[in-house]
């Protein structure tokens, strides 16, 4: 049982910046590679980042790759995203994610996610 509580989104002009939060509960955070998916009206849910387990290693889909930064606070039970020159295009549903098993599926994948946030909006406008 593990609950993810992300904070952070809101309305931002096109170039500007936005920090989001993922707090999550239980006592093994640090077992947990933990990533960031997002939803815009109408599309698929697409992978964002993730992030290794130590923070050692990160991820990002190409389009936020130079933009967009994942990182982890272990001994806060937080993992952050900071969005850095935001675009219309990254308006969407922002959603943390948990994978406590290491399993079949690759970091990419939803399938391979077993908790989830609530998810928080990012608006960009033009």
């Amino acid at each position: 049982q593990v609950q993810l509580v992300e904070s952070g989104g809101g309305l931002v002009q096109a170039g500007g910046s936005l920090g989001l939060s993922c707090a999550a509960s239980g006592r093994t955070f640090s077992s947990y590679r933990m990533g960031w998916f997002r939803q815009a009206p109408g599309k698929e849910r697409e992978f964002v980042a993730a992030v290794s387990r130590s923070g050692g290693r990160t991820y990002y889909t190409d389009s936020v790759k130079g933009r967009f930064t994942i990182s982890r606070d272990n001994a806060k039970n937080t993992v952050y995203l900071q969005m850095n020159s935001l675009k219309p295009e990254d308006t969407a549903v922002y959603y943390c994610a948990a994978d406590t098993s290491l399993g079949l599926n690759p970091y990419y994948s939803d399938y391979e996610y077993d908790y989830w946030g609530q998810g928080t909006q990012v608006t960009v406008s033009s």
